[in-house]
C-alpha cells in the first residue's frame, strides 16, 4: 500500500490538488521549466473528469451499448469509447502543449497544426476495459507522455520510442470513486475526484507497491492456449494459497494489484502469440508507474520499458507487479529457454529411433545420437539418452510400445 496516507482532517482544511502538486515537482526537479507540462495535465484531468461524468451518467444520457464501429484493433466501439476519444482530443489539441497524439481508436497518429503545436506528444487509451462498461465494471484512461527530440516539430519518430524515454505516465480509474495515478518520473502520487471542489485531491503521497503479494491476475479463460511458464506459475499460485482476482479491465486490475501486491499478467499465447494488450498505450504507461512504485514490469524476459516499438498499435506480453512475484515468473522463463536450448533439434526426414538402453548395437541405416536429442521422422520430438553416450542403442520396434521410450513435442532432460 501507499507509504504514506493523507490526514482526513487536512483533505478538508489544506487539500493539495493534482495543479499544486506538478507546481510543487517543478520547482524541485527543473526550477527553470515554464509550467507547460502543468498546462498539458491539467487539460487531462480536465477529460478524465468529463469522463468520469459520462459514465456516471451513460444509462440516463442514452450513451451505453454499440455504436456501430469497430476500431484499428478490430474491436466493436462503444459508444462511450467515441466520446471519450473525442474529448481527449479536442483537450489535448486546446492545450497548446501537444504536437502528436496516438489514441487506440484511431488508425494514424494525429499531428498538430502550428498554431497549436507545443513539445509534448501524448499517447493514450480514452477508455480502457470499455466492454465492460454495460455492466458497472470499473473502467479507466491510461495515457503516456513523451518530449519531442530537440529540434524537432513533431514526427512519428517523437512517438516511436521505448517506455523508458517518457516523462510521465498515468491512469484514471472511473468506479466507485475516481482515482488519478501518476508519475513525473520519481515517484507515484495518488489522487482522488472530489466532486463537490470538482478537483483531485492527493489521498496517497507516495504509493509502494508490496515486494511480494498473495492475489494474481490473469484470464484463466485463455488457459488451455499458455505455455509452460504461465501454467507453471499459475498452478505454484494455486499451491501456495494465493487469490485469483480477474476483473478484465486493466486499469481496475493494476490499479488493486498496485495497492495490495501480487501480479497481473496477460501473457502471449497460441491465440495471441505477440500478446494482446498495447504496448505503446498500455503497456508503457503502466509499466512506468510499476517501476517508479518499486515493483516490475517484463514481457517475459525483457523489461518492458526497454523493448522497442515498430508500430503505433504494437502489442506486447506483460507481467507485472510486486518485485518478488515478476523474479518468479522471469526465472521460469530462464528454465524454459535453458531447456530449449538442450532441447530437440531440426533434422527434417530423419529415420525413427527407438532405443530401451541395454545396450545392444545400433540398428543399420538409423543415425547415431551425438546432442543427446534426435528428430522423428513424422516431426515430433522426442527424448533421447543424455549427451556424451558413445553411440545410440536401438531395439526393433516388433518388441513393443513398452521397451520404447515415447515420443514428446517438447520434453529434454533437465
Amino acid at each position: 500500500m501507499s507509504k504514506e496516507a493523507a490526514d482526513p482532517a487536512m483533505l478538508q482544511t489544506d487539500p493539495f490538488t493534482l495543479s499544486a502538486f506538478v507546481l510543487s515537482q517543478q520547482h524541485i526537479q527543473a526550477p527553470s521549466a515554464r509550467g507547460h507540462l502543468t498546462v498539458l495535465l491539467n487539460a487531462i484531468t480536465v477529460g478524465c473528469k468529463f469522463v468520469s461524468t459520462s459514465v456516471r451518467k451513460a444509462g440516463l444520457a442514452g450513451v451505453l451499448g454499440l455504436a456501430g464501429s469497430s476500431n484499428v484493433q478490430g474491436e466493436d466501439q462503444k459508444k462511450l469509447d467515441i466520446l471519450s476519444n473525442e474529448v481527449f482530443k479536442n483537450v489535448l489539441k486546446k492545450s497548446g502543449q501537444c504536437c502528436v497524439l496516438v489514441t487506440e481508436e484511431e488508425d494514424d497518429p494525429i499531428f498538430i497544426e502550428e498554431g497549436q503545436r507545443g513539445e509534448y506528444c501524448v499517447v493514450f487509451d480514452p477508455l480502457d476495459g470499455s466492454s465492460n462498461i454495460d455492466c458497472g465494471v470499473s473502467v479507466g484512461t491510461i495515457f503516456g507522455i513523451y518530449k519531442i527530440k530537440p529540434g524537432s516539430t513533431g514526427s512519428l519518430d517523437d512517438v516511436m520510442r521505448a517506455g523508458k524515454e517518457m516523462v510521465c505516465a498515468g491512469y484514471c480509474m472511473y468506479g466507485s470513486m475516481t482515482y488519478l495515478m501518476i508519475t513525473l518520473g520519481d515517484k507515484v502520487s495518488g489522487f482522488t475526484l472530489d466532486s463537490a471542489l470538482g478537483e483531485f485531491v492527493m489521498t496517497h503521497p507516495d504509493v509502494r507497491i508490496p515486494d511480494k503479494g498473495k492475489i494474481y491476475s490473469i484470464n484463466e479463460g485463455n488457459s488451455r492456449n499458455w505455455d509452460k511458464a504461465v501454467t507453471q506459475y499459475v498452478e505454484d499460485c494455486k499451491s501456495a494459497g494465493y487469490s485469483l482476482r480477474y476483473v478484465g479491465s486493466m486499469v481496475a486490475d493494476v490499479h488493486r494489484t498496485l495497492l495490495y501486491g501480487g501480479i497481473f499478467m496477460y501473457p502471449a499465447d497460441k491465440k495471441s502469440p505477440k500478446g494482446k494488450l498495447r504496448m505503446l498505450y498500455e503497456c508503457y504507461p503502466m509499466a512506468m508507474l510499476m517501476e517508479k512504485a518499486g515493483g516490475r514490469a517484463i514481457d517475459g524476459k525483457t523489461r518492458i520499458l526497454d523493448l522497442p516499438p515498430t508500430g503505433i498499435h504494437d502489442r506486447a506480453p506483460i507481467y507485472l507487479g510486486s518485485r518478488q512475484e515478476v523474479d518468479k515468473v522471469e526465472q521460469l522463463y530462464q528454465q524454459l529457454a535453458q531447456k530449449l536450448e538442450r532441447g530437440p533439434g531440426v533434422l527434417p526426414g530423419a529415420a525413427p529411433v527407438m532405443f530401451d538402453g541395454r545396450g545392444g548395437a545400433a540398428l543399420p541405416g538409423v543415425a547415431k545420437v551425438k546432442s543427446g536429442v534426435e528428430k522423428c521422422g513424422g516431426g515430433a520430438n522426442f527424448e533421447a539418452h543424455p549427451p556424451g553416450l558413445p553411440e545410440l542403442h536401438t531395439v526393433p520396434p516388433t518388441l513393443g510400445k513398452g521397451r520404447m521410450d515415447a515420443c514428446t513435442s517438447l520434453m529434454s532432460r533437465p
